[in-house]
């Protein structure tokens, strides 16, 4: 099993003890929706694209787990370390640069590392792509109209 498939499986299993099944859901389609956009991102942007999608599936994992949003990143990133530190298949390197994309994803107004960069902005394609005739956060509409045209044109 790839490196991939044993972060999904350690996902699923928190996903699978989610007693809604309407938030189950969500977690499901939000957090795969915003790993397959990391891949692609990560893709086009030339960066670790197996680091993008575990960064993209252990992102709101902390807002799913204890169904508390309040600091999810900071404390997302937190958990995230764990969780790596725990299935023990990444180097320190790789789980800090995951950890510190999760750690910074909710920051959209300000620019970080390219890495990071990748995981705020799939984060943000995802919501869009969910529903793109819901209205998008006004923090999040800068970023949007500079993905279309990255994407776009």
């Amino acid at each position: 099993m790839n490196r991939i498939e044993k972060v999904r499986k350690y996902v699923d299993y928190i996903l699978l003890q989610m007693t809604e099944d309407v938030e189950r859901r969500c977690a499901y389609v939000h957090l795969y929706g915003v790993a397959q956009a990391c891949a692609m991102i990560a893709h086009k942007r030339k960066e670790n694209v197996e680091l993008a999608i575990v960064s993209g599936m252990l992102h709101d994992i902390y807002s799913y787990k204890t169904m508390n949003h309040q600091d999810h990143s900071h404390k997302g990133a937190v958990m995230a370390r764990e969780i790596l530190k725990e299935i023990d298949i990444f180097t320190n390197d790789e789980t800090d640069m995951i950890c510190d994309a999760i750690y910074n994803h909710s920051d959209k107004e300000d620019t970080h590392t390219s890495f990071t960069e990748v995981l705020i902005d799939a984060d943000i394609l995802q919501h869009y792509l969910y529903n793109p005739f819901l209205d998008i956060a006004e923090h999040e509409e800068k970023r949007l109209e500079k993905l279309k045209k990255e994407f776009c044109v």
